[in-house]
């Protein structure tokens, strides 16, 4: 199989988006309220907010997906 797609050409291949404001505007939850529930440094759920994440830690998703009743897709979005 032959490989057509690289990262080295100048080809958009799109971003990641954290969408966790969005959902907690929707559950009604603010950040403070998150960062305990969750047992996540507040620094952490601002970075997650601001949609600044530069490594994603799948321990980290998985509380805010239980604590905010959500699937992954839903703070997550490939564009």
């Amino acid at each position: 199989m032959k490989i057509t797609k690289s990262i080295f050409t100048i080809n958009d291949y799109g971003n990641i988006e954290i969408c966790l404001k969005e959902v907690m505007e929707s559950k009604n939850i603010n950040r403070n309220q998150l960062a305990v529930a969750s047992n996540t440094r507040f620094e952490v759920i601002t970075k997650w907010y601001n949609n600044q994440v530069e490594r994603m830690d799948l321990d980290v998703l998985a509380r805010f997906c239980y604590i905010l009743d959500c699937q992954p897709s839903d703070i997550i979005k490939y564009k």
